[in-house]
C-alpha cells in the first residue's frame, strides 16, 4: 500500500499520544504502518521533520477566537485552547515552542498578536505578553502531563514519598504544601486563575500606556 506523508504523520501522532515522543523512531513507525523504515524517508527527511509535520498537524485542532472579540478574549480564548490541544498530546508540550511551522500554527500567533496591536498595545507590550501567554500555556502543560499529580489513585502514596524525602521538622511549610497540593485538592482552576492573572496584568499596563498617550 502506497503511503502519503499524511498517513505517516498522522501514524507518528497517533504513537506519540499513546506511548510518548522519546521511544518514537523511524524503525517503530514503520513497524506501525506495516511498512519498510526506508520508506519513510520519501515523506519525511529525518526525525525532526517528522516532528515539525506532527506539531503542525495537532496545531490544526486549535479553536479560532470568537469574531470581533476585544484582545482579551481572543488571547484567553487562544490560551485555553492551546492548553487544551497539548493536554490531548501530552508529548506536544515538549517541541511547540520551536517545532512546527505550518499555517494552523502561525494563524494562532497572528491572531492574538494582531488584537493586541489593533487594540493599541505597543510593539514591546505585545512582544511580552505574547510570550508570557505562551509560556504560562506550555509551561503549565509540561508540569501537569510530566508531574505525576494528576493520579488521583495514588496521591497519598506520591505525597509520603515527597515528604519523606525532605525531614519535615526542616521544612515543615513545605510539608504541608505538599499535603494540601496532593491530598486537599480545590476545584479552582490554576491554569485559569494563573492566566487570568496574566491578562489582569496585561490590561493594567495597555491602561497605563494609553492613559500615558492620551495626556
Amino acid at each position: 500500500m502506497a503511503l502519503s506523508r499524511e498517513q505517516v504523520v498522522s501514524a507518528a501522532v497517533a504513537y506519540a499520544d499513546a506511548h510518548g515522543l522519546a521511544s518514537l523512531t523511524m524503525r517503530v513507525l514503520a513497524r506501525e504502518l506495516s511498512a519498510g523504515a526506508m520508506s519513510l524517508y520519501h515523506h519525511v527527511a529525518n526525525k525532526d521533520d517528522l516532528v515539525d509535520g506532527m506539531v503542525d498537524l495537532v496545531a490544526e485542532e486549535l479553536a479560532e477566537p470568537p469574531p470581533d472579540a476585544d484582545w482579551r478574549a481572543v488571547l484567553r480564548r487562544s490560551a485555553v485552547s492551546l492548553h487544551e490541544v497539548l493536554a490531548a498530546h501530552p508529548w506536544a508540550s515538549q517541541c511547540w515552542t520551536l517545532r512546527g511551522s505550518g499555517a494552523a500554527k502561525r494563524r494562532h500567533s497572528e491572531s492574538m498578536l494582531r488584537a493586541m496591536r489593533e487594540s493599541g498595545f505597543s510593539e514591546e507590550l505585545t512582544c511580552r505578553g505574547f510570550h508570557t501567554v505562551t509560556m504560562h500555556v506550555v509551561g503549565f502543560t509540561l508540569q501537569e502531563t510530566e508531574l505525576p499529580f494528576h493520579d488521583t489513585s495514588r496521591q497519598s502514596e506520591i505525597a509520603a514519598s515527597i515528604i519523606a524525602e525532605f525531614p519535615e521538622d526542616e521544612s515543615p511549610y513545605f510539608a504541608e504544601h505538599i499535603r494540601h497540593h496532593m491530598l486537599k485538592p480545590t476545584e479552582r482552576d490554576d491554569f485559569i486563575y494563573v492566566l487570568d492573572l496574566i491578562l489582569d496584568g496585561l490590561e493594567r499596563d495597555w491602561s497605563a500606556a494609553n492613559h500615558e498617550s492620551a495626556l
